[in-house]
């Protein structure tokens, strides 16, 4: 993984920390809405870290792929994130 995996860490584990916040939430029957934009703001961090990882990758990996036989499959992959990201 080329992308900066200290700044990864930090999101991952923020995230964690929200999912462990939205449990306790649940368990204790807070309202909904509340409930709710916890899940927006871990999906947006979520959403922040694969927008790092993926930057990183085109710019890392499908360039020196760009150079060699391996191209085709670099794109193919992107390809395929990119149809399971936007369903």
């Amino acid at each position: 993984m080329k992308a900066d995996k200290t700044k990864v860490m930090r999101l991952l584990k923020t995230a964690r920390g929200q999912i462990d916040g939205l449990i306790r939430m649940v368990e204790e029957d807070r309202y909904c809405i509340d409930i709710s934009n916890q899940l927006l703001a871990t999906q947006a961090i979520l959403r922040s870290i694969n927008r790092e990882i993926l930057h990183d990758h085109l710019n890392s990996c499908v360039k020196a792929a760009f150079q060699s036989p391996e191209g085709q499959n670099k794109i193919e992959e992107i390809m395929e994130i990119i149809d399971k990201i936007t369903k």
